[in-house]
C-alpha cells in the first residue's frame, strides 16, 4: 500500500484544543461541544452523495441482493451497530444488510493487531459478495487497507461500491461508485476518530439506512409498522401505532392485530382498506411489502370491480 497519504485531516493537530489538558473540566467539555458543532454541517454537505448510495441500495434490495458494510475499529463497529438495529426496527431479514469487521466478532470488543492493515483479509471477507450487491466501506482515513481490499474485490466481481470517510480528498475515493467524504477536520484529540469523524459517520449511517427503509416501504408515514408483536411491550406499542395511523380506538386495533397474527402492516391494511387479513397479506406481498403500495393496489381493485 504505497499510496497511503502522508497527511490525513483527522490526524492533524487542532489549534483550538492545543491547551485542552490545562483547562478546567467544564471548559474541556465546551471545547468538545464546539468542535462537535461542525459535524451537522459536514453531513449536510454530502447529502447528494448519501442519496446516490441510497438509490444503489434500494435497487439492490428490490432485486433480492444485499448491502454489506466493511470496516475496522470504530468504523467497523458503527457498521455492525447499524446492521444489527435494522431487523428489530423495521422487521427486515438479517441478510438484507450484513456487516463485516476486520478481525471478526472478536475484534468488536477489543483491538486486534494488524487486521485493519490486511488488504488480503478485506478481499477474503468480500468473497461473501454477489455481483448485484452493494459494498459500503467505512474508513475515517478513506484508505484503510482492509476496506480497500474489500471494495476492490467488490469492483472486480461487478458489485456497486460506496465509501464513507472523513477524508474528502482520499485517493481511494476515486475508485468507488460513491464517495461520501465528510469534512469534519482535525479531532479534539489528534487522530481520535471515534469523536467527530465517528459521530458524523453514525449520522450518515442513520440517514442512509433509515432512508433505504422508507424508500422500501418499511414505514407508513413516520410510523414503524414493520415490527411484529413478539412480546407484550411490543404489542402495546404496535396498538398505539395502529391507533395513530388509523384514528380508530385501541380495542379495534388490538383485534385487528390479533387477526393479522401480530403483523402490523397486515393489520393496518385491513383497517384502512376494510379487507380481510388474507386479502391484505396478498396485497402486501404484491406490493413488495410496502403498505402504501398495497393500499393503492387494493384501491385499484375496488374501482375495477365497482
Amino acid at each position: 500500500m504505497n499510496e497511503l497519504p502522508i497527511d490525513l485531516p483527522t490526524e492533524r493537530r487542532n489549534p483550538r484544543t492545543a491547551e485542552i489538558d490545562t483547562l478546567p473540566t467544564l471548559e474541556v467539555l465546551r471545547r468538545i461541544n464546539t468542535e462537535d458543532e461542525r459535524v451537522h454541517q459536514a453531513v449536510a454537505e454530502v447529502l447528494p452523495q448519501i442519496a446516490d448510495l441510497v438509490d444503489l441500495a434500494v435497487a439492490a434490495l428490490r432485486r433480492g441482493d444485499r448491502v454489506h458494510y466493511f470496516g475496522a475499529g470504530t468504523s467497523g463497529r458503527l457498521g455492525f451497530i447499524d446492521a444489527a438495529e435494522l431487523p428489530p426496527t423495521y422487521g427486515t431479514p438479517p441478510e438484507w444488510v450484513v456487516a463485516h469487521h476486520a478481525g471478526g466478532a472478536h475484534a468488536l470488543s477489543r483491538a486486534v493487531e494488524g487486521v485493519e492493515d490486511d488488504i488480503a483479509l478485506g478481499a477474503s471477507d468480500a468473497e461473501a459478495l454477489n455481483p448485484g450487491d452493494v459494498a459500503v466501506g467505512i474508513a475515517a482515513s478513506g484508505t484503510t487497507p482492509y476496506v480497500v481490499g474489500a471494495l476492490r474485490y467488490a469492483t472486480e466481481i461487478g458489485a456497486s461500491t460506496g465509501l464513507i470517510s472523513a477524508n474528502p480528498s482520499s485517493w481511494f475515493g476515486r475508485e468507488v461508485d460513491v464517495h461520501i467524504g465528510l469534512d469534519t477536520g482535525p479531532e479534539v484529540i489528534s487522530g481520535s476518530t471515534r469523536m467527530k469523524a465517528g459521530t458524523a459517520t453514525k449520522m450518515v449511517l442513520n440517514a442512509f439506512s433509515t432512508t433505504v427503509m422508507i424508500r422500501l416501504g418499511r414505514t407508513y408515514s413516520n410510523l414503524m409498522v414493520s415490527v411484529n408483536a413478539l412480546n407484550s411491550k411490543l404489542r402495546r406499542r404496535l396498538i398505539r401505532i395502529l391507533v395513530e395511523a388509523t384514528g380508530l380506538d385501541a380495542r379495534t386495533c388490538e383485534h385487528a392485530l390479533a387477526e393479522a397474527g401480530g403483523d402490523t402492516r397486515v393489520a393496518l391494511i385491513t383497517l384502512l382498506a376494510d379487507v380481510t387479513p388474507s386479502r391484505a397479506s396478498r396485497a402486501l406481498e404484491d406490493a413488495g411489502g410496502a403498505v402504501r403500495e398495497a393500499l393503492l393496489l387494493l384501491g385499484d381493485v375496488r374501482r375495477d370491480t365497482a
